[in-house]
């Protein structure tokens, strides 16, 4: 696929590439272009590979999401005269609570196309009372984070994955394509303006959440003809009140499902959101923290709230192996969720799998002791510890924490070490 795409490049581009792509960028090129690759260091390689490689969607062509574009070179600065009051770094970092002086900006209609990306001082939006956003869920959103290091530089954790993925939601919902390397940069520089605001105690970071909406100010249902594309900034502690790892408990009821084959599961949209919060509210009145969410007759395990879910445990054949669900279309392909599959397979210590998982296979894995820990992973709380599941009225004790738990604990210090600097890794981008 990607030889396809670099063969539709003209020389220039080829050119050009060859300048900036990294080795690990290159695996499914011809080998004999491979030395020219080697010679080049700099960060911008990744970005560039990232940009000619097509999106792996059916809806989505190579060149089709790159035909129009708003760009990175034109973008206005407009600095707030009226600076907000940064927290006190003694104070606890509430998730979504505070945001910074500053965001990011950009219009869109069919007309025109995009408009020029500006970053402004933060303020309320204007809306038509039909925006379609509002009326039918056009929208989507992404979910990544900058961290400052002890060397005080700021560095955003893979964040080609997240524009990736926010192209894909784009092509779902019929909203305007865009150039993945220019809305990146657009956000490297919104960063890089309110850097001050990125926290540098333990645990915390600047939470960066992109918005794309269908502001059609119709009430007719179709492709929206106007859109608008912002992004804002928030600083954050630990997701979970308290300690980072502290152990949740999860609901599994099979009457309530989060997603399904044919439907938008593996799309960061709105709609997937919103109906959560009932199942939310009926675990809590339960004793629980958060819904293990299950699919199908065979009551497969999906996701864990809004967190992929992994097992680590012994199989049925004797082999350690750490499991989690395929991306089927229902399962949200997560960043941290690839993030742990790589370091694990980096490893080479265990069995790595990515397929289906029924509650039956669990029970029988919990009934003899084959079971070593259960978490979730996301951006928001990075790992998390399972220690209970509710099912079938009946609260089953995940001996997750009796485990150590190692293997999480060595994910999160991992985590910890690359997207804080302490270890340097092709994943984090210098702002």
């Amino acid at each position: 696929m990607a030889a396809a795409a670099l063969r539709q490049l003209t020389g220039q581009e080829q050119a050009r590439l060859f300048r900036v792509l990294k080795p690990c960028d290159t695996a499914a090129f011809p080998p004999g272009w491979r030395k020219r690759h080697r010679e080049v260091k700099d960060y911008w390689g990744e970005i560039w590979a990232r940009k000619f490689l097509p999106v792996p969607w059916l809806l989505c062509g190579p060149r089709r999401y790159a035909s129009s574009s708003f760009k990175a070179a034109d973008l206005q600065l407009e600095m707030t005269r009226e600076p907000h009051k940064k927290p006190d770094p003694s104070e606890c970092l509430l998730f979504g609570k505070t945001f910074t002086d500053h965001m990011l900006m950009v219009e869109w209609n069919m007309e025109k196309g995009w408009g020029r990306p500006r970053i402004q001082p933060f303020q309320n939006l204007t809306l038509h009372p039909a925006c379609s956003a509002l009326h039918y869920s056009l929208q989507l959103f992404e979910g990544l984070k900058a961290y400052k290091g002890g060397d005080q530089r700021v560095r955003l954790f893979r964040p080609w994955l997240n524009m990736d993925r926010m192209l894909r939601s784009a092509l779902r919902l019929c909203l305007p394509s865009f150039d993945k390397v220019e809305l990146l940069e657009c956000i490297r520089r919104l960063v890089e303006v309110d850097r001050d605001w990125v926290p540098d105690s333990a645990g915390t970071s600047l939470y960066v959440r992109p918005v794309l909406i269908g502001n059609e100010p119709s009430l007719g249902v179709g492709s929206p003809t106007h859109a608008l594309l912002y992004v804002i900034l928030c600083p954050v502690g630990a997701y979970f009140p308290g300690e980072a790892l502290s152990p949740v408990s999860l609901l599994a009821d099979p009457s309530f499902i989060r997603a399904w084959v044919g439907g938008v599961g593996d799309c960061k949209i709105g709609g997937n959101y919103g109906p959560t919060v009932f199942v939310q509210k009926e675990a809590k009145k339960k004793g629980c923290e958060q819904v293990l969410w299950l699919y199908g007759p065979d009551h497969e395990l999906t996701e864990a709230g809004t967190m992929n879910i992994f097992v680590f445990w012994t199989h049925e054949d004797g082999a350690l192996e750490l499991v989690t669900p395929a991306l089927d279309g229902i399962i949200l392909p997560g960043v941290v969720r690839q993030s742990l599959l790589d370091l694990a397979r980096t490893w080479g210590e265990f069995r790595v799998t990515e397929r289906k998982m029924t509650m039956n296979e669990f029970l029988r894995a919990l009934e003899h002791g084959r079971v070593r820990e259960v978490f979730g992973s996301g951006t928001a709380c990075q790992v998390c510890p399972v220690h209970r599941i509710l099912y079938q009225g009946k609260f089953l004790h995940i001996p997750t924490m009796e485990n150590g738990p190692e293997l999480i604990l060595r994910f999160y210090n991992e985590l910890k070490m690359i997207q804080y600097g302490t270890k340097a890794h092709e994943w984090m981008l210098q702002v």
